[in-house]
């Protein structure tokens, strides 16, 4: 297995710290709103190479965070009157909800910032005892960024090139302006349920320092595989680099990893720009096998654009699937077979840098056996690597039906269905012919065959 190391800027030979066992980090949510289609790309990429390692023979322990302490958190809970659990209590079961429907499976561990303070905390004492942190006039403690002398290793850049990241909040109070807060001294304005007591004076931890924490404490102090969004690169992981390497005095993470930018319509998503859309928005038009299908057609490190033709494109080439399965028995719950010349390829295209979309195009060529031989062997196969996916696992009749949300009477279907046959056999073929029309009209698509009618949601 190959995959591309952030870090290296090259495609490497993957191997683990411990053999059989691979520990990953990923960069979760900061949990204030809905999350939008491109917390589902970033997921969706990460929920890929869990799945695939997993097929791999691997033993996976992933750790996906979730960041519940934040300024926008603490402004949104404000203005909502709530405390500020409430409100990523509430939240963090909509997320779950809405990448549900997408597929997207439970890591094994989501820690929640908030319940690793102390360890926070812990990792600032030893980067203080360094002397990488210090207190500034406005009582934070920053890291001292020109202190730690592989800084810009992963963004590749100089520390004269390098600029403070627009999440990185101005502070005057700062020797450098690349420095970054490890602990914001506590505001008089802001709730008691954000302020927590320290040997640095009250306040709450900064952004950087918690990731670092908590793959740390669930993970060890050198792991295989960090990944993230690659708006995270710099500096959100520059500065875990910094802080961890800082404190601990040897690398890190093996492998970094980052998914590419999304645009909607070719333009960067933007609430501004009306092209801003929630997870829950699309899953309104589209189902969500279709949207996760959608995202596996393009390889995670390229750019995505995120088009209403895309996701259209994407539910006719999932129909194409469903329907060459349509009537076919499977056994799947038969082990692949990864000598099989199919299989053989779609490994192979897993295997250099998690390439969905070649692992795609195998499915598609064995749907067309499927077509063509009606063959339970290649139709098996097809179900089968398309669930180390994540797709393709509904009855396929049932999908194509559109299932219980559909909206179509299946009786009344049924019941025009057979008006249909009686006309048929009375030669009636312009009643025939109408009732068929009536149904197209009403996106109920029928298909004779040998074994009788059938239908299909349009």
């Amino acid at each position: 297995m190959r995959l591309h190391n952030s870090l290296t800027r090259a495609v490497e030979t993957f191997e683990s710290q411990e053999p059989g066992h691979v520990r990953m980090y990923v960069c979760g949510m900061t949990i204030y709103d809905l999350c939008h289609i491109g917390h589902a790309r970033m997921m969706m990429a990460f929920d890929v190479v869990y799945r695939w390692l997993r097929a791999s023979g691997y033993k996976v322990t992933y750790v996906r965070n979730i960041t519940d302490i934040d300024d926008k958190i603490i402004r949104r809970a404000t203005e909502r009157g709530i405390t500020i659990r409430a409100l990523t209590d509430e939240m963090i079961a909509a997320m779950h909800q809405d990448i549900g429907a997408l597929g997207i499976e439970r890591p094994t561990h989501e820690p929640r910032a908030t319940e690793y303070v102390p360890q926070m905390l812990d990792l600032i004492g030893r980067l203080q005892d360094k002397g990488l942190a210090y207190r500034s006039g406005t009582g934070d403690m920053n890291y001292a960024v020109r202190r730690f002398e592989g800084y810009g290793k992963l963004s590749g850049k100089s520390l004269d090139q390098l600029r403070a990241g627009e999440r990185v909040a101005v502070n005057d109070g700062k020797d450098d302006p690349l420095d970054f807060v490890l602990w914001k001294s506590a505001k008089p304005e802001e709730p008691a349920d954000v302020k927590y007591e320290s040997r640095f004076g009250t306040g709450r931890p900064g952004w950087h320092i918690e990731c670092s924490a908590m793959s740390c404490a669930l993970l060890g102090e050198q792991f295989d595989i960090h990944g993230g969004g690659l708006d995270l690169q710099f500096p959100h992981h520059e500065n875990e680099i910094a802080q961890t390497e800082g404190a601990t005095g040897r690398p890190w993470v093996r492998y970094w990893m980052h998914n590419g930018f999304l645009n909607v319509d070719n333009e960067k998503m933007s609430k501004s720009l009306g092209n801003f859309f929630t997870i829950r928005d699309v899953l309104k038009s589209y189902d969500g096998e279709t949207v996760r299908f959608f995202m596996l057609r393009v390889h995670y490190r390229s750019p995505f654009n995120f088009s209403d033709a895309g996701l259209d494109d994407a539910r006719n080439a999932l129909t194409r699937l469903y329907t060459a399965l349509d009537g076919v028995e499977v056994d799947a719950d038969a082990p692949i077979d990864w000598t099989v010349d199919a299989a053989a390829r779609f490994k192979a295209a897993m295997d250099d840098d998690f390439n969905t979309p070649i692992a795609v195009s195998v499915l598609f060529e064995l749907a067309g056996e499927v077509n063509r031989s009606r063959d339970r062997v290649s139709a098996s196969l097809l179900r089968q690597l398309a669930g180390v996916l994540g797709v393709l696992q509904q009855a396929p009749r049932a999908y194509l039906q559109g299932g219980a949300s559909s909206g179509l009477d299946e009786a009344a279907i049924a019941a025009q269905i057979e008006a249909r046959k009686a006309a048929k056999a009375a030669r009636n073929f312009a009643e025939a012919d109408r009732i068929r029309d009536v149904l197209a009209a009403q996106g109920v698509i029928l298909k004779d065959t040998p074994q009788g009618t059938t239908w299909v949601k349009a």
